[in-house]
């Protein structure tokens, strides 16, 4: 599955190049970080009201806008898609009370 994430990665990244007026992403780069974000958190919204409604296919549908989003906002920030998959993996098998008290210790 991670083959589909090399693909967006590569895609969003090649969009920063892109002219505004031929690219949805290209558009929210030019835009700047607060339409990013703004897109994020309007997606995650959206997400939690399809979760809410409990229809399987909004909630699908609403996720992958709001993975999308996601990762054009790491894009934008210079992150791949495997800085975070190499997290979760850091974290597998921790306890989440003992991970979040480690960063207490931060």
């Amino acid at each position: 599955m991670s083959e589909i994430l090399d693909r967006l990665a590569e895609t969003l990244e090649a969009r920063k190049n892109a002219d505004p007026q031929s690219s949805y992403v290209a558009k929210l780069y030019a835009k700047g970080i607060d339409s990013i974000l703004k897109k994020v958190g309007e997606e995650a919204a959206e997400t939690i009201i399809a979760a809410k409604g409990g229809n399987r296919d909004e909630i699908i549908y609403e996720t992958a806008d709001l993975w999308f989003h996601t990762l054009v906002m790491l894009a934008n920030a210079g992150l791949h898609p495997n800085d975070v998959l190499n997290e979760l993996a850091r974290r597998e098998g921790l306890s989440g009370i003992a991970e979040k008290a480690a960063r207490k210790d931060q």
